[in-house]
């Protein structure tokens, strides 16, 4: 299907790359961008992300048939609230967030108020790179996106929404909004706290100066998304903190236990450690582990 008028409130990487695939795919006859900063306004339709960029909220909204927030989780509520007078009733409103329940509990009932519909989605695809000049078309290329209705969510407006990130290269998944923040906190939201945590230390001043020298490509690949924005970042531990804090409080259980096996010198349940974590590793990344959700 084909969108009259899709709007991205918030152009970065998310929303440019999303603007560019819908652009090149044909998959909007026009796609208008919110900024909040009038200097991007040229950034995005310099990168093509775009047809028209606006600071102005209701006038990016205004008579589109799709809009998609792009911006960081706390600022999603405030900005519905604002763009609801220039809703168009059967619009379909839906996000990139990478946390679910809060953000569906918000919006909902919010969006329904218009007479539109919000159908929460999140793409796993992303970057530590930062704004649109990072965007690409194929970002969403093979990934999972995560598409999470409720029990209220029309079927239609669900149907459209998984067309969609189907139709920009994604593997859609359909999932209960609390189910994914519980499974997101451990493979997203935990790898980005312990990188964060492992740059902040190993790269700590108190550390003699030749230790960032000897900091090689597995510190590299270990901690590259520790250079994420510190802003969405805050958003999304604080929105998903009680899921992020058991699955802490589960990670800390298993280094301890890993911490008394290296004090002890255990060799065998130290190379057992090892050989475990290379097996699962590999396992997850056997085609048959990348088949299709639907």
């Amino acid at each position: 299907m084909q969108w009259k008028k899709a709007t991205l409130v918030g152009v970065g990487l998310l929303g440019g790359s999303l603007g560019l695939a819908l652009k090149q795919r044909g998959l909007a006859r026009s796609v208008v961008g919110y900024v909040r900063r009038s200097a991007s306004i040229s950034e995005c339709t310099k990168a093509h992300a775009v047809d028209e960029a606006t600071c102005e909220l209701n006038e990016a909204v205004h008579g589109a048939d799709l809009i998609v927030l792009c911006t960081p989780i706390s600022t999603m509520q405030p900005l519905v609230r604002r763009m609801l007078p220039a809703l168009k009733r059967g619009a379909i409103v839906t996000d990139v967030g990478s946390v679910k329940g809060s953000v569906v509990r918000d919006l909902d009932h919010c969006v329904a108020q218009a007479g539109a519909h919000f159908i929460g989605s999140h793409p796993m695809a992303g970057s530590e790179r930062t704004g649109v000049q990072a965007a690409h078309a194929d970002l969403f290329a093979n990934a999972i996106c995560v598409v999470t209705p409720t029990r209220r969510s029309s079927k239609t407006a669900t149907r459209k929404i998984t067309a969609l990130w189907r139709a920009v290269g994604a593997r859609p998944m359909l999932l209960d909004p609390v189910k994914h923040d519980k499974l997101v906190s451990r493979s997203s939201h935990l790898t980005h706290l312990v990188a964060a945590q492992l740059a902040a230390y190993v790269l700590h001043p108190q550390h003699p100066p030749e230790q960032a020298l000897l900091c090689a490509n597995g510190f590299r690949d270990t901690t590259r998304i520790a250079a994420s924005s510190p802003e969405m970042w805050r958003d999304i531990t604080l929105a998903n903190r009680t899921h992020i804090e058991r699955a802490l409080q589960r990670f800390i259980r298993e280094l301890t236990k890993l911490h008394h096996v290296i004090r002890a010198g255990d060799a065998r349940r130290i190379e057992a450690f090892f050989a475990g974590a290379q097996q699962r590793r590999q396992q997850w990344q056997l085609p048959s582990a990348a088949a299709s959700p639907e």
